[in-house]
């Protein structure tokens, strides 16, 4: 990859540092374990959930293209970050100008991409409960489709004006990154320039991100209450809050582990090593429980994952 850096910068490489408190081989060795497991337990859980939808034509339904496409962010959140969290804790902590760039915007791409994925999902528990008749001709396959695009556009787009920010800095050191990655505010910090335009559109562009969808959500969710409350046997609003359930809990998880690492950058005398600890937590929980989450509560999905694997296990006989 070409050097991309629109300001000359005496830095070529940076090094990521990891736990500054825990350097010791032991540590280093069980925190490579417990992203290595995380990080396999994460692509076979959601790569189940994506097999399990794509092989049972009867779950081709516009909620489940929505659980399929958040399946593949999340294996695609955790790619960005865990291999080389696990190559820095094992091997070796440098990592070049242009790599540390690009794994910057994936990182944050994706995760916008995320929260707005989770809006669109709103959207059709909104649409389903509230206006369910018509909800077979406005949430067709071939629409969703075009908003999932149109999710995946947007999150590409969120950091590329604080990418140019940042790449126009002068980088002359340090160059030690105290994370286990990439990270926007972790990788600004250590310009050799005034970085409070940089802070600002930055801050800017990640309340929009993350306000902009809660606000959707939480909008939504006051709708389909008003309309569930109005459904007048039990049966039916119980059938109608199952439906939302599952998402509500993605939702808090997702919210949940951000406000964590949010907490943790604002506290004063929070150490480094809690700071990266939450960091590293909200790469791999989400993710993790999300087809945990699926599974148990969508029966749908648990019917067609125990169909096929008896399929699979009459096949190999």
């Amino acid at each position: 990859m070409p050097n991309v850096s629109l300001t000359t910068s005496s830095v070529q490489q940076f090094i990521i540092v990891g736990f500054p408190g825990f350097q010791d081989l032991k540590s280093k060795t069980l925190f490579s374990v417990f992203f290595l497991t995380a990080y396999l337990l994460i692509c076979l859980g959601n790569l189940t959930i994506i097999l399990t939808l794509t092989m049972d034509e009867n779950l081709h339904k516009p909620m489940y293209v929505l659980v399929c496409s958040l399946a593949i962010l999340d294996i695609a959140f955790s790619s960005v970050t865990v291999p080389r969290i696990l190559a820095i804790l094992m091997f070796d902590s440098n990592i070049s100008f242009d790599g540390c760039f690009a794994q910057l915007f994936l990182f944050h791409a994706v995760g916008s991409s995320q929260s707005f994925l989770l809006m669109l999902m709103a959207y059709d528990r909104f649409v389903a409960i509230c206006n369910p008749l018509r909800y077979p001709t406005i949430m067709t396959n071939r629409v969703i489709l075009k908003c999932i695009i149109l999710c995946w556009f947007g999150g590409l787009i969120a950091p590329v004006i604080p990418l140019i920010l940042a790449l126009r800095l002068p980088f002359c050191g340090p160059n030690k990154v105290m994370h286990l990655y990439c990270e926007l505010a972790s990788v600004v910090r250590l310009a050799c320039a005034d970085i409070s335009v940089n802070n600002y559109v930055t801050l800017a562009i990640a309340m929009s991100v993350m306000i902009i969808p809660l606000t959707y959500i939480l909008y939504s969710y006051v709708r389909i209450i008003m309309s569930v409350l109005k459904i007048a046997s039990s049966e039916g609003r119980v059938k109608a809050f199952s439906t939302c359930g599952t998402h509500l809990v993605v939702i808090f998880i997702f919210l949940f582990t951000a406000v964590c690492v949010h907490i943790s950058n604002r506290i004063p005398g929070t150490s480094e090593d809690v700071r990266i600890m939450a960091a590293g937590v909200q790469n791999v929980i989400p993710p993790l429980m999300n087809p945990v989450i699926y599974c148990l509560r969508a029966k749908e999905i648990r019917d067609s994952f125990v169909k096929t694997l008896r399929k699979c296990k009459m096949l190999s006989f």
